[in-house]
């Protein structure tokens, strides 16, 4: 599931594969970090030679090559390479929205989805919430249930307050991609 980085159809293959169609290496350098750039160029003038070799040879150069940008983009982000995930992959309903946000050059839909969502999640927690406070404090069980539900919706807000004030990127990928304008 999401992120979907090391996918055949993820952003990184994508800037990798037109790196290489365009012989413009920079395209596939912005999604590593500065400690890998000299491996990738590397790789990069051997898969332009070994493309020259005929199709099976560029098949394999250009598979060559996507491993490496990938592989050093998730070191950057702190994460293992576990291998190219093929494409196609379910990424859940919000990376598709975020990608034709970008395409559209407006966050309206993402913005309109994402809330949507918050507003759906904190109406139910707080519903469940509200059903169970009207207990008999010597009954526990119902007195715990109500304070799980409390405390859950309250560590809720907080996870998602800080999610929205964290750094682009810092998401459990270990590093930022650059400040919002």
């Amino acid at each position: 599931m999401p992120p979907h980085c090391d996918t055949m159809d993820g952003p990184v293959v994508t800037a990798a594969r037109k790196a290489l169609d365009s012989n413009n290496v920079n395209l596939a350098l912005a999604f590593v970090p500065e400690s890998g750039s000299a491996e990738v160029r590397a790789a990069f003038a051997k898969v332009q030679q070994a493309r020259k070799a005929g199709p099976a040879a560029r098949d394999v150069a250009d598979l060559y090559f996507f491993e490496t940008v990938v592989r050093l983009h998730r070191a950057g982000e702190g994460a293992a390479y576990t291998g190219l995930k093929p494409a196609g992959l379910d990424e859940g309903p919000v990376i598709p929205i975020a990608e034709r946000a970008i395409s559209a050059g407006s966050p309206d839909a993402l913005i309109e989805v994402l809330t949507e969502t918050l507003r759906e999640e904190v109406k139910h927690r707080f519903a469940h919430m509200k059903h169970l406070q009207h207990y008999n404090p010597d009954d526990l069980a119902k007195a715990r249930e109500y304070v799980e539900a409390m405390l859950g919706l309250q560590v809720y807000a907080h996870q998602l307050h800080g999610a929205m004030k964290a750094k682009p990127h810092d998401s459990g990928h270990g590093h930022s991609h650059g400040e919002p304008k």
